[in-house]
Formats: structure tokens, C-alpha cells, sequence
């Protein structure tokens, strides 16, 4: 086909080239971009080797022409990099949020998708972003064969034994949500900005949900931190409290003595303190609630007596503590907090050396399920906590398995169950009281024998029924008889050899000795 003349508005719209390799290229105008100002294109090179190279180039400038018209086009050529500096500097976050956000856009997002326009993002390339973090963290894609070095940058005549070969570990999946998450928030931006007219992010299978597995550390394990903690007034004050309140590390950190009030047994917890690095700010708390604790006597007591400790402290080096000082602080004067990251170091350490393997968040698990597990209705365990939607979070994330607990559910659902088809006799062994189900003649025949010896109308060493007397009396066949009395046998409850009849085989080592015993107890009196 030889190239046909486009008309003047089609030339403004669109247009085919010719290459110098003789291949052809279609150009079609999609409108200004709205990052840059500038004119944007869609382009597409045909192969000159196409069969009807100008009927095919005609095909795909008609098609470009309809997504434009359509707005179906990607209206820039942003990549995800520009994308998510965009979304970053405009989304209204909280700062540990924020820190967050750009460390897992500036280790996992922008050097694997950063290149890409956003426009050709899709499904599959969304999944296979999922997959490559599944895997590895360090996105070698299970093949990487490295040094892992401890700082960077590295010496390589430095190497220490903190340097070791790299082994593949793959993000959380908590991780790999908040990922899926930052990228979905900004495309949805994308859209909003008209960036794009479709998000690839519901092409994609979205990371699985993880599966809350609290471990809270058993009573036994509880104790023996409490104790070892207890070896630093300060600091065994600061966990027991943590046990007890549940409160998480930044808020136990922010507390301040003018939130605490002893005659009222009530403890307020209004603010938190956040850490990146060696910086440290005081924030709200991670749901944005101030709420209201109550203490029982015993903290009370250990309070009152952490507090004159502190201000006996304070007074031999010449300070007093301030109404607003921190309950928990370095400086004598309680003017300063403590960092969250040392605090859970600290514990962290400490457990080490009791070998129990748990960590500072845990104390908040065991606050809650001792709770749960001594009757208190989850939506106040969720108010203690500082969480909301009415106790659903608590009882997700941090009700783990109480043996305490699951023995009262035991109690509590036997007492409303009907009677077990069971009878304990005088030496402490159970006997069913279900009769057999009768499912055939031999079945009828053996139960009716066996009812005859349970009762005590045939005894040990009683002769039973001949085959004859047997086959006459249910109209059934020799086999049947025979097989009848073979189940008995089998039971040990009656002995029999052949060419001799059967007859009832002693108490001892019968399965229903301790039923006959009985009844014939009863039939003698």
C-alpha cells in the first residue's frame, strides 16, 4: 500500500515517520504533560519487516488516536521516582510514619520500579516486584553469592567477623503491606493528578495479610524478668509498669510525673516519644487517644516509693524534681526522657541473659491476655491499650492462647453439654454405655448373648446355646450362628475351641468384667 495523505488535523495529531532503517514510526499527541509543561507523545516503531508495514502503521496510529480520545493514554512520562517524591512531599503523615514510608521507598521501591514510567507499570510487573521481595531482601533474586559487610562504606581489607556471606531473607510480610500500601496511595494520586487514567495496583495480587502470632512470655518467664529487672529500682519500675499497663516503649517513655495521680490510683497517658536514629521527639500516641489507667494498690505502694527514691536521688546533688518532670529519665532532675531504642536494647539484653527469647513489646501481649485471661471484657483490655474498633484489635492481634483461660472455656462449655455415654466404676475405670449398633442377624444373636451374660442369666463357666438351638431360634443359618458366637470370642468374653461348645469365659481380662461384677451384685441382694 502506498502512504496516504493525512489531512491537516490529523497532521496535528498524529503522524508517521519514516526511520532510516526503513521501519516506521507512529506519533500521536497526548496533550501537555501535567508535570512538566510540555508537549506529550505516544510513539510506536513498526518493524519494516511487517507484512503491509503502511496498513499495520495506519491500524496503530487509529488505535493510539482512540486511547488519546478515550483517555486511556498515560498523560506523562513520570517515572515512579518522580511519583513518589511527589506523594511524599504533599501526603499529610505522621514524622515516625514518614521516616518509615521513605525508608521503604528509598530501599525496596525506587531501586526496583524508581526507573519506570509510572504509565507502563502493570500487573505483572507489580507481582513480580512482590515475588523479588518475598525473596530477598537485598533483591538478588536467590542468586546473590556476596559479603555481607557491617559498615558501608567498606574497606575490603577491613573485614571483621560482623562481615558474613550474604543469605537470602525476605521482607515480612507486614513489610511487604506497607510497601503495597505507599504504592497504592500514590497512584491513587496519579490518578487524582491526571497522571494516569488507570491504576495498575488493582491489576496486581495485593500481599497477603500476616497472621497476628502474639508471644507472650509464659507467668513463669514473666517473674524471673520482674526479678532481674528489680536489680535497678528505676528499672524494674519501668518494666513492671509495662506489664502491667500494656503501654508501648514511646509511651512509657513521654509519661511525666504531673499525669500520675496515687490517691486516685489513675495513671494518664497523653503522649509518646518517637526515635530515628539519635533523634528523638515527643509525638501523640500511635492511635492519636489520651486515656486513663487505673493502677491497683501493690504499683500504687511501688510507685510511692520509686518517687521517693527519685527525689531522695535529687536531693543529695541540690535539685528538686520538677511537677512536669518524666517519671523514667537519666538526669537527676527528671528533665530529660529516656530513648525508646535504649530502652528496648536494654531489655533485649536483659533476656539474653536469662536465655528467654522475647522482647519489650511482648510485656504489652502478656498485659493483655492476662486480662483477657482473668474474665475482662476485651473492650476494656482495648482501652488500656489505646487501640480502637471496640476491642476487635485486642482480641486479632493480642488475646494469644491462655492455657488458664482455655481450661475455664473447657469447664464452662462441659457444664452445658449433655452427659457422656460413660460409667466409672469403684476402681476409678470407665465403661461405655453405648449399646453396640446392630447391623445384621450374627450382630443381633452376639448382642442378645451378650446382654444374657451382662445381666447374669448366663455366668463363667455357663454353657451357651448350640449352633442348632441357635439357628432354630432366629431362623438363620449355621454361618451365621457361628459367626455370631466367633464376635463373642473375639471379645474374650466367652471361649470356645472346636468341637466343643462355647461357654462364658471368666471375669478376669473380660472387657465387660466390671459391668457383670456390678450386676451381679445386685441381682444377689
Amino acid at each position: 500500500m502506498t502512504r496516504r495523505k493525512a489531512g491537516p488535523k490529523e497532521r496535528d495529531r498524529g503522524r508517521i515517520e519514516t526511520l532510516p532503517s526503513g521501519s516506521l514510526r507512529v506519533v500521536v499527541y497526548g496533550g501537555v504533560d501535567p508535570l512538566t509543561g510540555l508537549r506529550n507523545y505516544r510513539q510506536k516503531t513498526i518493524p519494516k519487516d511487517t507484512p503491509d508495514l503502511w496498513d499495520e502503521a495506519e491500524r496503530v496510529k487509529t488505535s493510539l488516536l482512540n486511547e488519546v480520545d478515550e483517555q486511556r493514554n498515560p498523560r506523562t512520562k513520570a517515572t515512579v521516582n518522580q511519583l513518589i517524591d511527589e506523594y511524599l512531599a504533599k501526603i499529610d503523615i505522621d514524622t515516625s510514619t514518614r521516616i518509615g514510608y521513605e525508608r521503604s521507598a528509598r530501599n525496596h521501591i525506587l531501586p526496583l520500579l524508581g526507573s519506570l514510567q509510572v504509565g507502563k507499570l502493570n500487573g505483572h510487573t507489580l507481582d513480580s516486584f512482590y515475588t523479588t521481595l518475598r525473596t530477598c531482601r537485598a533483591h538478588c533474586g536467590g542468586k546473590g553469592k556476596f559479603i555481607e559487610h557491617r559498615k558501608k562504606p567498606h574497606d575490603k581489607n577491613a573485614c571483621d567477623d560482623r562481615c558474613k556471606p550474604h543469605a537470602c531473607k525476605g521482607l515480612a510480610d507486614s513489610t511487604i503491606r506497607q510497601i503495597h500500601s505507599i504504592l497504592s496511595g500514590a497512584l491513587e494520586r496519579a490518578i487524582r493528578w491526571g497522571w494516569i487514567t488507570v491504576n495498575p495496583i488493582e491489576q496486581a495480587e495485593p500481599p497477603k495479610t500476616p497472621t497476628p502470632n502474639p508471644h507472650p512470655p509464659e507467668p513463669e518467664e514473666a517473674a524471673s524478668i520482674v526479678n532481674a529487672a528489680f536489680q535497678d529500682f528505676a528499672w524494674g519500675t519501668l518494666v513492671w509498669l509495662a506489664m502491667i499497663t500494656g503501654a508501648r516503649r514511646g509511651e512509657l517513655c513521654a509519661l511525666r510525673w504531673d499525669w500520675l495521680d496515687l490517691n486516685k490510683a489513675v495513671l494518664r497517658i497523653r503522649t509518646s516519644i518517637g526515635q530515628e536514629g539519635g533523634r528523638t521527639w515527643e509525638k501523640d500516641t500511635k492511635t492519636h487517644q489520651q486515656r486513663r489507667i487505673a493502677l491497683d494498690q501493690e504499683t500504687v505502694g511501688l510507685l510511692r516509693a520509686y518517687r521517693q527514691h527519685c527525689e531522695e536521688l535529687a536531693k543529695e546533688m541540690g535539685q528538686e524534681i520538677e511537677r512536669d518532670g518524666r517519671i523514667f529519665s537519666t538526669s537527676t532532675d527528671h528533665s530529660t526522657w529516656l530513648k525508646p531504642d535504649s530502652v528496648s536494647q536494654r531489655f533485649s539484653r536483659m533476656c539474653d541473659k536469662l536465655e528467654i527469647k522475647t522482647s519489650l513489646h511482648a510485656l504489652r501481649h502478656y498485659s493483655a491476655t492476662e486480662l483477657i485471661a482473668a474474665g475482662v471484657d476485651p473492650r476494656t483490655v482495648a482501652g488500656r491499650l489505646g487501640h480502637g474498633g471496640g476491642g476487635a484489635t485486642t482480641l486479632r492481634v493480642y488475646s494469644a492462647w491462655v492455657s488458664e483461660a482455655d481450661q475455664r472455656a473447657a469447664g464452662n462449655l462441659s457444664g452445658r453439654m449433655p452427659s457422656a455415654p460413660i460409667s466409672f466404676n469403684a476402681d476409678g475405670s470407665a465403661t461405655t454405655t453405648v449399646e453396640p449398633e446392630i447391623r445384621g442377624p450374627y450382630q443381633q444373636i452376639a448382642a442378645d448373648l451378650r446382654g444374657a451374660i451382662v445381666c447374669g442369666a448366663l455366668k463363667a463357666g455357663d454353657k451357651l446355646p448350640t449352633v442348632v438351638e441357635l439357628c432354630q431360634r432366629y431362623n438363620v443359618a449355621a454361618g451365621t450362628a457361628n459367626r455370631a458366637v466367633a464376635e463373642l470370642k473375639s471379645a474374650g468374653i466367652v471361649t470356645a475351641s472346636r468341637g466343643k461348645r462355647a461357654v462364658v469365659a471368666p471375669l478376669e481380662g473380660s472387657k465387660f468384667a466390671n459391668v457383670v461384677s456390678l450386676n451381679t451384685k445386685r441381682g444377689t441382694k
